[in-house]
C-alpha cells in the first residue's frame, strides 16, 4: 500500500490531535466536484461538504465556505457576514491552505482565515469532506464539523424554490 500524500497526512494527523475517530479514505476517482464525490461514494450530493474559498478583499484573509454540495454559495450573504468578497484563484487557495482546489479540507490549513458552515448541511446525519487531495475524503457528522472547525452555521446558500413536476 503506498503511502498517502503529504496533504492527507497532515488531515489525518489534525483529525486524530482533534479525537475525530474516523480518517481520511482514498478513493479511486478523482471527486472534484461534489457530484464526482457523491457518486464515488454512493451518497446523496446535499451531503458532500463542499470547500469553497472566497478572497476578502478588506484583507486578503481567505474565507471557507463549507457548503451543501447541491446548494449554491450566495455570495452576497457571505459578504453581509465577512465584508466584501471576491474569488479566490487557484495560486491564492494553494497558499492560503495548502491544498490544491479539488481537494481544500475543512480543516488543517496553512494559514488560519474566516470558516462559515453551511446551515442546508444539518439536513443530512452523515457529510462527506475533502481530506486534502482530490482522491481523499473522510466522513462527519453536521456536529463532528462544527466541533473540528470552531465554525458558526451560517445561512450562505442560495434559497432553493421549488419546482413542478414535470411529467
Amino acid at each position: 500500500m503506498k503511502p498517502l500524500p503529504d496533504t492527507v497526512q497532515r488531515v489525518a494527523a489534525q483529525l486524530q490531535a482533534l479525537g475525530h475517530p474516523h480518517p481520511p479514505q482514498m478513493l479511486d476517482d478523482a471527486a472534484r466536484t461534489a457530484r464526482q464525490a457523491a457518486d464515488a461514494l454512493d451518497i446523496e450530493v446535499g451531503q458532500v461538504a463542499k470547500s469553497i474559498i472566497f478572497r476578502r478583499k478588506g484583507d486578503d484573509a481567505a474565507v471557507l465556505v463549507i457548503a451543501s454540495g447541491d446548494r449554491r454559495v450566495d455570495e452576497r450573504k457571505v459578504e453581509a457576514l465577512v465584508g466584501k468578497i471576491g474569488r479566490a484563484d487557484a495560486e491564492f487557495v494553494k497558499a492560503r491552505t495548502g491544498f490544491s482546489i479539488g481537494g481544500v479540507a475543512p480543516l488543517a490549513h496553512a494559514m488560519p482565515g474566516v470558516v462559515l458552515i453551511d446551515r442546508e448541511l444539518l439536513r443530512f446525519e452523515v457529510l462527506w469532506a475533502a481530506a486534502g487531495h482530490p482522491h481523499a475524503v473522510f466522513p462527519l457528522s453536521p456536529a463532528d464539523l462544527e466541533r473540528l472547525t470552531g465554525a458558526p452555521l451560517a445561512d450562505v446558500t442560495e434559497s432553493v424554490t421549488e419546482s413542478p413536476a414535470v411529467p
